[in-house]
């Protein structure tokens, strides 16, 4: 405990030592951002009829996944989930990521297109940014913003705000940028609860929970990175459908979906090949011992921000190779090797810190997704996005790192 009561000063002193401008310090709305995510931690993860509404939310997801797993089966067979057509030999060989685990990426956009004609999840965030607004005082498109991120992804929420980007502040938009990387869309909730389901109980629930907690925690720590000079008048943003009817919601959902999972399939592709290049330039270094890699060196270099989050030191070297992955390859890769790790890699209070430090899109496959998106949005700004977007990894980071503090303060 003492540990992570250290990291939350300590991940601020960080993100201040980074900082655009260190002689502005936003004092009232880094106080207030701590204090709105100790509110929010404590409420979500210690009230129970809270923790059974997530334990139930948890089911559902379950359900999505044993549905997905009918339509993979029939259009896959076997590689799907279907019944085998011989006899597996060996288990863990015949799950194959591709048409196991990710088709739920494809139901789960559907299905938020659906809540979203069906107007649930526009209330949803028209109450978050509400609250974001009357938490941390903050004004215009950054509360629509920020409070969308929890829910979409990192091109869509500035997407809701589009009218509004040209005339944001730098701070504003640094905030938006960081609150995308440290949130996870609702799209891939399923996937990741999936993948961590084995190892994680009520894993879907715990990582809802991290992007709520992390999306106030983005916005304290971009501020200091980069500190208000101005503020925006309140816009009025339209949170209508999109959609002419709940059977076009599901079609475009469906397509929308699709194009996700590609897009997962070739970063993964890409990503993974990259650090092995990487992997094997440097292993040309003459070292003693064990070669070089990229996610090795990194690992080192983050165990100590593994350890401020309440990891114990003898855990912090994988905790740190953990992060290295997220953050060089992606998210989605260091799930997988939390829930690949042997039991006696990290302890079971470690694993779920871990999931809350991890879940945020901070990397640098993300960085082109956002980039792409925000520069195609607003062409007029993008000097200013291509200046602020790389910074927003490291405040994405950080902002994972201050919820997984807060977890391991209260449970």
């Amino acid at each position: 405990m003492s540990q992570a009561l250290l990291g939350l000063p300590l991940i601020v002193l960080l993100a201040w030592l980074t900082s655009s401008n260190r002689r502005r310090f936003p004092l009232r709305l880094v106080i207030a951002g701590l204090l709105a995510q100790l509110l929010l931690a404590s409420v979500l993860l210690k009230v129970p009829a809270l923790q059974n509404a997530l334990m139930l939310i948890n089911q559902l997801v379950l359900m999505l996944e044993a549905a997905t797993q009918q339509g993979t089966a029939m259009v896959f067979g076997f590689l799907g989930g279907g019944p085998s057509p011989f006899q597996i030999t060996e288990p863990q060989q015949s799950f194959v990521l591709a048409f196991r685990a990710l088709p739920i990426v494809i139901v789960f956009a559907a299905l938020s297109a659906l809540l979203w004609h069906w107007r649930i999840i526009p209330l949803i965030i028209s109450v978050l940014a509400r609250l974001l607004q009357k938490s941390l005082g903050l004004s215009g498109a950054i509360s629509v913003g920020g409070a969308s991120s929890v829910f979409v992804g990192m091109v869509e929420s500035p997407l809701l705000i589009k009218p509004h980007l040209r005339t944001m502040s730098n701070s504003e938009l640094f905030m938006l940028m960081s609150c995308g990387m440290a949130t996870v869309a609702g799209t891939v909730l399923g996937l990741y609860a999936g993948i961590l389901g084995s190892t994680i109980p009520a894993a879907l629930s715990h990582i809802l929970v991290a992007s709520l907690i992390s999306a106030p925690a983005a916005i304290l720590l971009a501020a200091v990175m980069v500190p208000p000079d101005r503020t925006t008048p309140a816009p009025s943003v339209s949170l209508t459908s999109p959609y002419g009817g709940s059977m076009d919601a599901l079609v475009r959902g469906t397509g929308e979906g699709l194009r996700l999972l590609a897009n997962i399939i070739g970063m993964l592709i890409v990503f993974v090949a990259l650090v092995y290049l990487a992997d094997r330039a440097l292993s040309v270094v003459p070292v003693s011992g064990e070669p070089l890699t990229l996610v090795g060196v990194f690992g080192q270099i983050l165990a100590p921000l593994a350890w401020l989050t309440g990891i114990p030191w003898h855990e912090a070297r994988t905790a740190g190779e953990l992060l290295a992955t997220k953050v060089f390859i992606n998210e989605l890769v260091a799930l997988l090797d939390l829930a690949a790790l042997e039991p006696g890699d990290l302890s079971a209070r470690s694993r779920l810190i871990m999931t809350y430090a991890l879940c945020g899109f901070a990397n640098f496959g993300s960085l082109g997704i956002m980039i792409g998106g925000l520069t195609a949005m607003c062409p007029e700004r993008t000097a200013d996005i291509l200046r602020l977007a790389p910074r927003s990894i490291w405040s994405g980071l950080l902002a994972t790192c201050m919820t997984a503090c807060f977890v391991a303060l209260i449970l």
